[in-house]
């Protein structure tokens, strides 16, 4: 059974531009679940912080399009959910992991986190500094995704996705989904100064 999720308060986690505030839904829609994914690191890094584009000690920023990801988690009746916990973590932009299992860990980018923790806000609001991820075999780019509620209550493990990718249709694990679970899934694109921002609200039930 893998340990209760434990969230460092060494840094603050990133600070995310204000989102309009929505009206609570009579019934929102659950975020799909999506497995887990064999890459979940072996080992928390000593550096796990909402920051994976900088690695306490390297003298560089990662390798990749920057990418500002950024929601609101949100509960059953669509109501944002402040103190939820959200872990992320990802392949580097040339599609490898930080993880023994992954054949390519020697030329992995280590100016890259590659797993990080936040902490919503009073708004129910997370926000994670990172890269595109790269492709690898067999899949389209994404993001591994866990939220819960800070007394664990609602939990969620999921993978999300970018428009327009065109190994979408063919990813195994996205095509089997219905149009609605897929646009769930699915972030919204827009692009800033430095790259890009990926908004994706989380809704655990």
């Amino acid at each position: 059974m893998r340990p209760a999720l434990r969230f460092p308060t060494r840094r603050l986690v990133l600070a995310a531009p204000a989102l309009l505030a929505l009206p609570a839904l009579a019934q929102a829609p659950r975020t799909p679940a999506q497995m887990e994914g064999p890459y979940y690191p072996a080992a928390i890094p000593a550096d796990a912080d909402a920051d994976l584009a900088r690695v306490a000690g390297q003298g560089r920023p990662a390798q990749g399009q920057p990418l500002l990801l950024e929601g609101v988690v949100r509960g059953p009746d669509g109501a944002a959910l402040p103190g939820a916990r959200v872990e992320i973590w990802q392949a580097d932009h040339a599609g490898i992991y930080l993880h023994p299992r992954d054949g390519r860990l020697a030329a992995r980018d280590g100016a890259f986190q590659g797993f990080g923790r936040a902490v919503a806000d009073g708004a129910g609001r997370y926000a994670f500094r990172t890269i595109r991820p790269g492709l690898y075999a067999g899949r389209t780019r994404h993001i591994h995704l866990r939220a819960a509620t800070a007394d664990r209550r609602m939990e969620l493990t999921t993978q999300l996705y970018f428009p327009g990718e065109p190994q979408n249709d063919t990813d195994p694990l996205l095509r089997r989904l219905s149009p609605d679970a897929r646009a769930l899934l699915t972030a919204r694109l827009s692009p800033t100064d430095a790259g890009q921002r990926a908004e994706f609200d989380i809704f655990l039930a």
